[in-house]
């Protein structure tokens, strides 16, 4: 096969090769976990649906518009599911919330000689920051919460399964020209 062919092969076929690497990565996931969750291969498996993840959230924003509906959210469940899996015991609001506190407190300290100057030294600098990080922190945990509710889901290993399941049998359909399983079960093809 000749370089421009293979070129124009995966430019016409680039929902179905991501979804054929999504799912494989998922299956790989699944059957590295159930193995030995602690394992090396394991995190490599992660580390790799971590990128492969970001790349099919990323393709799949940049080219919706061209595939079918559900072709793009299945891309983007999974890119998801694939990211969300190694950070679903971080506690993101706290990191956010202390970097929004520095970042105020160095904002305030450049209001020295405005007409709030008052709050730009001292305690008030200080207190300032704090609460406007409180609030920030608030407002962080919330989505924070609401998105690991959706990771715990995402994470569970039956479900990641059958979500790599999905994409590998969606992908060998529109190989083959059948559309994608939405299309055969509901009888659109």
């Amino acid at each position: 096969m000749e370089t421009a062919a293979v070129t124009d092969f995966v430019q016409s076929n680039v929902p179905e090769i991501i979804l054929l690497i999504g799912g494989l990565i998922a299956l790989l996931l699944v059957r590295a976990y159930l193995k030995d969750g602690a394992s090396s291969r394991y995190k490599a498996w992660m580390a790799l649906g971590v990128i492969f993840g970001a790349v099919m959230i990323l393709l799949s924003i940049s080219s919706y518009a061209d595939w079918e509906m559900n072709v793009s959210v299945v891309i983007i469940i999974t890119g998801f599911t694939l990211i969300i899996r190694p950070f679903r015991d971080v506690h993101f609001a706290a990191i956010g919330a202390l970097l929004v506190m520095a970042l105020v407190y160095i904002f305030l300290g450049g209001m020295a000689g405005t007409q709030l100057d008052f709050i730009a030294q001292g305690w008030p600098r200080v207190i300032g920051a704090f609460a406007i990080g409180a609030f920030a922190y608030m407002i962080m945990n919330f989505v924070e919460a609401i998105i690991k509710l959706f990771g715990k889901l995402l994470n569970w290993w039956p479900f990641l399964l059958v979500l790599g399941l999905i994409c590998i049998v969606e992908a060998i359909l529109m190989f083959f020209g059948y559309g994608s399983l939405y299309d055969l079960i509901s009888g659109a093809q």
